[in-house]
C-alpha cells in the first residue's frame, strides 16, 4: 500500500513538472501580436494568460484592488508611472535578465518619469489625434470639428483623462500638462459643451471608438494612431489626423507588479520582447512606432515612410509627451469627474 501511495506522489509530481508554467500579462486591447504570445509560450514552456484594459485609470484601479499579485506584466503609460512607484505597486527591473535594454533607442532609454529605466521598458510610442471618414467630410485641420460650437458631424471622445483634457487644452492654446488651474477648468468646460451637443456620441476606449467609425455610425472620433490605422485596413474610407493644434504623444512600457507570482518569467518576456526582430513584429502588427532601435531595419518600408506612425519634424513640433503632475493630478481628476458625470 505505501509503495502504491508513494507511486501516485510520484507521479502527481511528474504531471506537476510536465505542466507549463503560466505568466499573466496584463495589457491595452489590440496591443499584442497573438504570434509573438505563441512563439514566447513555445521557447519558454509558458503558458500566458492576457487580461485587457481600456485605460492607464483601469489598471491602477485593477492592481490597487489585488492585481498587484495576480498580474506578472503590465504595460502602463508614461505619466502614470510615477503613480505606480509612489505606491510600490511595482518593483526595479534586475537589468542583468534583460540584456536586450541595449537596443532601446537612447531617446527612450533614460525618460524623464523613470530615469535610468529602473521600474520599466519601452514598449511603443505614438500619438492621439483624430479620426474621421474621409468618404464624408474634408480632412480636419482642428479641434474645432469636435470640440467647437459648430461641430455637426457624429463624434466619439477618448474615455481617457489626460488626452482629452490635452486635447482641449490644445484647441485653447495651452499646454497638455499646464498646473494653472483656471486652465485646466476652461478645458473641461470645453468638454462639457462638447457632451451636450446632439452628435456627440458617448466616451469610448480607442479600440471602441475605432470600431464605431468602422461600423460608420460616427464620422469623427478622438483615437490613438494605431487604431486608427488599424482600421483603415478595416475600412478604406478612413483616416487620421494630428490637429494644428497639437496632440498628445505617449509612450507605454513594461513593468512587472511589486507581487508579481512570476518575475522570472515577466523578465524573459520584456528581454524576449526587445529582442530586433521581435520589436519589429510588434510593430508591424500594432501599426505604432517602435522605441527599439535595433528593430528599425524590420520595420515594413511602408510603415517606416507613414507619417501617422513616424510623424515628420512639423508634426512632432505640435506633440506633447503627457507628464505626472504629481499634487496637481488631483486637479485633473476633479475636472474629469465632473465632466463624466454631468
Amino acid at each position: 500500500m505505501k509503495g502504491f501511495v508513494a507511486l501516485l506522489t510520484l507521479l502527481a509530481l511528474s504531471l506537476a513538472f510536465a505542466q507549463p508554467r503560466e505568466m499573466r500579462l496584463f495589457i491595452w486591447s489590440e496591443y499584442m501580436d497573438p504570434a509573438i504570445i505563441k512563439a514566447f509560450e513555445q521557447k519558454f514552456n509558458l503558458r500566458v494568460r492576457i487580461d485587457l484594459y481600456e485605460s492607464n485609470e483601469d489598471m491602477l484601479a485593477k492592481l490597487q484592488a489585488g492585481g498587484v499579485s495576480q498580474y506578472d506584466v503590465i504595460v502602463p503609460g508614461d505619466y502614470i508611472i510615477p503613480t505606480l512607484i509612489q505606491l510600490k505597486l511595482i518593483q526595479p527591473l534586475n537589468k542583468s535578465k534583460i540584456p536586450n535594454l541595449k537596443n532601446l533607442d537612447p531617446k527612450f532609454a533614460n525618460p524623464p518619469f523613470d530615469p535610468g529605466n529602473r521600474y520599466s521598458a519601452a514598449y511603443q510610442w505614438g500619438m492621439s489625434g483624430i479620426m474621421y471618414r474621409k468618404d464624408r467630410v474634408p480632412t480636419p485641420t482642428s479641434w474645432s470639428v469636435i470640440l467647437g460650437p459648430g461641430a455637426d458631424k457624429p463624434f466619439v471622445l477618448m474615455d481617457s483623462i489626460r488626452e482629452m483634457l490635452g486635447a482641449a487644452l490644445r484647441f485653447q492654446g495651452k499646454s497638455i500638462n499646464t498646473r494653472n488651474p483656471a486652465e485646466v477648468r476652461a478645458a473641461g468646460q470645453v468638454l462639457l459643451n462638447a457632451k451636450k451637443n446632439p452628435r456627440f456620441l458617448g466616451f469610448e476606449g480607442g479600440v471602441g471608438a475605432k470600431n464605431r467609425l468602422v461600423a460608420g455610425t460616427a464620422t469623427y472620433a478622438v483615437v490613438y494612431n494605431g487604431d486608427a490605422l488599424k482600421a483603415a485596413a478595416e475600412n478604406p474610407n478612413v483616416n487620421f489626423v494630428v490637429p494644428k493644434e497639437g496632440a498628445a504623444l505617449f509612450l507605454d512600457n513594461m513593468a512587472i507588479p511589486a507581487k508579481a507570482p512570476n518575475p522570472e518569467a515577466a523578465h524573459q518576456f520584456i528581454n524576449f520582447i526587445l529582442d530586433a526582430k521581435i520589436g519589429a513584429q510588434l510593430s508591424n502588427f500594432n501599426r505604432y512606432a517602435t522605441p527599439n532601435k535595433a528593430a528599425l531595419p524590420f520595420i515594413n518600408a511602408e510603415d517606416r515612410k507613414n507619417p501617422a506612425i513616424y510623424p515628420d519634424t512639423t508634426t512632432m513640433q505640435k506633440l506633447e509627451f503627457v507628464l505626472d503632475l504629481g499634487k496637481d493630478t488631483r486637479l485633473y481628476d476633479e475636472v474629469w469627474t465632473a465632466v463624466k458625470s454631468r
